[in-house]
This record gives C-alpha cells, sequence and structure tokens, in this order.
C-alpha cells in the first residue's frame, strides 16, 4: 500500500466535490472538517448516555461512551502526529501531502469507533446476536437472507459504525455523514465481510455496506486479501492499527482509574498497578511529584496520565518500526502488543486486573443482565410487529419508531434491518423507558 493513495480527502457520496481554495472563509482541513462534524452530529451526542463499562448514572461520575470517545481521540491525535512527524522525515516524497493530517485524521476516527455501539456495550451486541442465533429470529433465516442473517448472528458495533456514516436513511443525504476516504477506512478495524466472521470472530461491514466499504478500499489502494471462498477481505488501513491502540490504552487505563473511584481497587493497588510502567530511575522522580499532592485520586490521575504518555509514545515507535508490515499487509496483532518489555507487561497486568474485579464485578454483571433483558425484549417485539404489521399492537410499536427508519418498507428483510438500526441507536436511558412502558410499569405523564 503506497501512503500517498492511503491518505484522501475525497468525500463519500461526493466523490465529484472538488474543495475550494483561495478567497473561501474556511480554513479547517477536510479531516478537521470531519472530526467537527461528528462532535456536533446526533449520534456522538447519544454517546453520553452509552454504557462504556460502569453503569450510567452513578453518585461518582465514571465514564460513558462520549467521555471516553473523546479521550480515545486525544490519543489519536497525539499518537499519530509523531508518526507523520516522522513519516515525513523518513520519505522525503511525501513532502508537501496529506500524510501530515495524520493526526487529525485518526483523531476524526477515535470519535467515530463507537458510535455504532448498541444500548449496554457487548450486553446490547450479545442480546441482539442471540435472538437470532438462539431464540425466535432462528425461523427467519431463510426470510432474511442469508447476507442479513449473518450480520444479525454475528452483530457487531463497528460494522453499525461504518453503516451509520455512510447509509442514506430516509430523508438524509447521500452519503450519510460524507466523511473522507481516509477516516472512514480508519475506523474499520476488522475489514471483512460477516461471512467470514465464523472465522475470524469479527466482521467489519454489514451485506448492505459492502459495495461502499470496496469502494473506499480500492480507491484508497488498500490490499485485497485472497479468501478461500472469495469471500470480502482486505488487509487493515494502517491508520486502523492507530485507532485501535488510542483506544486500548484509553479504555484499559481509564477503566482502572474508574475502579478505583468506585472502591473496586484500593490506592495501592491502583499505585502498583501503574507504577508497573515505569523504571525504577523514573519511579524516583515520579514519586517526588506526588509528594507534592494529597488527594488520592489526584495522584492516581497523574499516575495515569503518565502511564498514557508512556504508551502513546511506545505504540507510535512500533508503528514506525513495522511501517513496511504494515503496509504489506502482513502485520500481525496489535501495535499494544509489540511495545518494550516492561510497560507490555504492565498493560497485560492491567487487563488481568481488570477482568477479575472490573469486568466481572456485581454492578457491571447487573447491567449487562439488564441490558441483555431490555435488548432482547424490545427486539422480538419490534421484530414481531414488522413481520405482522396490520395488527394493532403492531400498529402502535411501528408508530412510535422515527421517520428515517425504513420500517414501512414493502420488502420484510428491509424491515428487519430497519429495527435493528433503530434499536441499536437508541440510549440506554430510552431503551430503559421504551421496556418499562411497553411493560407498563412507567406510563407518560398526564
Amino acid at each position: 500500500m503506497d501512503w500517498l493513495r492511503l491518505i484522501s480527502a475525497r468525500r463519500f457520496g461526493l466523490e465529484d466535490y472538488v474543495p475550494a481554495h483561495g478567497g473561501h472563509y474556511e480554513v479547517r482541513t477536510e479531516f478537521q472538517r470531519d472530526f467537527d462534524r461528528l462532535v456536533f452530529s446526533a449520534p456522538f451526542r447519544r454517546l453520553q448516555n452509552k454504557t462504556q463499562v460502569f453503569p450510567l448514572p452513578g453518585s461518582v461520575f465514571v465514564h460513558n461512551r462520549l467521555t471516553h470517545s473523546l479521550e480515545v481521540a486525544c490519543v489519536g491525535r497525539s499518537m499519530g502526529g509523531d508518526v507523520a512527524r516522522e513519516l515525513m522525515r523518513r520519505h522525503p516524497d511525501l513532502e508537501g501531502s496529506l500524510v501530515s493530517e495524520i493526526g487529525a485524521i485518526v483523531s476524526a476516527a477515535c470519535l467515530a469507533h463507537d458510535l455504532g455501539n448498541p444500548p449496554f456495550g457487548h450486553a446490547g451486541e450479545s442480546a441482539i446476536s442471540t435472538y437470532f442465533s438462539e431464540g425466535r429470529g432462528g425461523e427467519l433465516r431463510t426470510q432474511m437472507g442469508e447476507g442479513l442473517w449473518q450480520d444479525a448472528v454475528h452483530f457487531e458495533g463497528n460494522a453499525n459504525a461504518f453503516r451509520l456514516l455512510t447509509h442514506r436513511f430516509v430523508g438524509r443525504r447521500r452519503g450519510g455523514f460524507v466523511l473522507t476516504y481516509s477516516t472512514l477506512a480508519a475506523i474499520v478495524k476488522y475489514p471483512y465481510e460477516s461471512r467470514l466472521a465464523g472465522r475470524k470472530s469479527k466482521f467489519g461491514f454489514f451485506a448492505t455496506e459492502a459495495e461502499s466499504f470496496c469502494r473506499v478500499a480500492d480507491e484508497l489502494g488498500m490490499r485485497r486479501l485472497d479468501e478461500p471462498d472469495g469471500g470480502i477481505c482486505y488487509a487493515r488501513h494502517p491508520l486502523v492499527y492507530l485507532v485501535e491502540a488510542a483506544d486500548d490504552i484509553c479504555y484499559q487505563l481509564m477503566d482502572i482509574e474508574d475502579a478505583h473511584k468506585l472502591k473496586l481497587l484500593t490506592t495501592e493497588m491502583t499505585r502498583e498497578l501503574l507504577f508497573g510502567f515505569f523504571s525504577a530511575e523514573r519511579r524516583a522522580h515520579m514519586q517526588h511529584t506526588l509528594s507534592l499532592v494529597d488527594d488520592a485520586n489526584e495522584q492516581i490521575a497523574y499516575l495515569r496520565s503518565s502511564a498514557i504518555g508512556l504508551l502513546t509514545h511506545e505504540c507510535a515507535q512500533a508503528f514506525l518500526a513495522h511501517e513496511e508490515e504494515i503496509l504489506d499487509g502482513r502485520f500481525a496483532g496489535t501495535l499494544i502488543g509489540h511495545i518494550a518489555e516492561r510497560p507490555l507487561q504492565a498493560y497485560r497486568r492491567c487487563a488481568e486486573v481488570a477482568q477479575s474485579r472490573i469486568y466481572r464485578s456485581r454492578d457491571v454483571l447487573d447491567i449487562e443482565l439488564a441490558g441483555f433483558r431490555i435488548i432482547g425484549t424490545l427486539l422480538e417485539l419490534m421484530i414481531d410487529a414488522v413481520r405482522w404489521p396490520d395488527r394493532a399492537y403492531s400498529r402502535l410499536l411501528i408508530d412510535r419508531v422515527s421517520s428515517q427508519y425504513d420500517i414501512r418498507s414493502a420488502d420484510l428483510p428491509t424491515r428487519i434491518r430497519a429495527v435493528l438500526d433503530y434499536i441499536s441507536g437508541m440510549t440506554d436511558v430510552f431503551a430503559l423507558d421504551l421496556y418499562r412502558k411497553i411493560n407498563g410499569t412507567r406510563l407518560p405523564d398526564l
């Protein structure tokens, strides 16, 4: 793959658009416009009421999908900027190219990486998948068609984000968010179709968006990989590795900090985890800085920020060290997996503690159980409604759905897809409120 081709300001849905130059008040780059467009969008605002890990809301402020995405975007911008500067130095022929904008592209992609996540995080994804693979949805396989069926039984938030950003919903403009090709490509962590998900566990675009993704990938010169059954599969766009690393860094370390605030981890244990990233010499300097602050939460915040800074640098260096493999589509694993031994072991230790002490804590399990029940119930009721739309109860449910979703289509698979769009776009609060109203445990104010 070639950097000069991989970085493109061409916009999805506006392929013939040529940005104006000279005399125009707009001073933002095309990739900065991507970032701003995402910030001001309704799906991005809705992330404030989507679970990151811990239940929302609570008496102690913890991260939601919105604050997480903003933090990932900050880390991604720094990492991308470091990579861009070194690439420009390393490859003089890139002088004057859009490669200098890598930081802005990665930042925008980081901002959008969780837009497709349904309510209640991974519990929501699982509830959607298992309704079709284990529940009543199984009887719909022949009616849905194989493409939609595979999309549903392997429902994936990353693929849903690509759909949200590119699909022309009813009444909306062609091209969805009309983002640049490079920003869109940098979001897709798993660049293959859903029917390959059985072997690869994840996928990056729904059957309905396969043509759209191929258009983006081919324009950018992403390497097409051969699959035994001819399935659509590409090597990752190189910037995906930076987006993924920024996400890995933030969710792991911010979850540790949140767990400390919620007293799931002691101050002593949290300090030990975060000190593990640094050499003895660096620890001595940090101990002096900590002595200037008495508040335990501020001490942990300082250690966490230091660890994020270290990991950001390490991942940028790992990307640069493996640039050739990444461009060839041969790079295996994540950037985190290729950093220096000390920070890698410290990161793995944080992951082990998070798995045992955080992700399996009672509060987190309770929200997953509730989310599974809520999403499963809403999905079953809405699927029944679109299967038999002339029933009185079905009409009541269908009338509640926003007009942007094609839920009144004459085509059943299209109606089922509209249900998935509708439910996956809900916030935790909206889904819970609708669930209560449907069950009669909460009535509208009269």
